[in-house]
């Protein structure tokens, strides 16, 4: 009698893809968890201490920039989840990631980009304006 030795099942993670059950279920109440943490942030702990500034600019510029450090932090964050769930070889929580790490980089783009036009200071190397400044 001939006895068929099947190969041993290999335990690495990117042997084989995620169950899809697995995977959606893991992207999905993590892409909703970001958005909610993003929004929350946004409204309560951003929008509440410039409302409670009171127009004083100075605790607005420190929210402001405490508000971009959050989001940069969470951008950072994000990729230790989605380099997981690419060694898991979990397809749905990759993209899901994605997803949520270009919002959170459009939300750090634009905030950013508000934060420059608003303390553009012109160049004091220039005194006269006849000197193509």
């Amino acid at each position: 009698m001939t006895d068929i030795i099947s190969a041993p099942e290999s335990r690495r993670p990117w042997s084989r893809r995620t169950r899809l059950g697995v995977d959606l279920a893991f992207a999905i109440p993590l892409f909703l968890l970001g958005i909610a943490w993003l929004a929350f942030d946004s409204i309560f702990a951003f929008g509440m201490e410039v409302w409670a500034a009171q127009g004083d600019k100075t605790r607005i510029d420190a929210a402001s920039l405490a508000h971009m450090e959050r989001l940069r932090t969470l951008l950072i964050a994000l990729f230790v989840p989605l380099v997981l769930a690419a060694v898991f070889r979990a397809r749905w929580t990759v993209i899901a990631h994605l997803l949520f790490a270009l919002l959170v980089g459009g939300a750090l783009t634009a905030e950013r980009n508000e934060w420059d036009n608003d303390h553009h200071r012109p160049s004091t190397t220039c005194v006269r304006y006849s000197a193509n400044c």
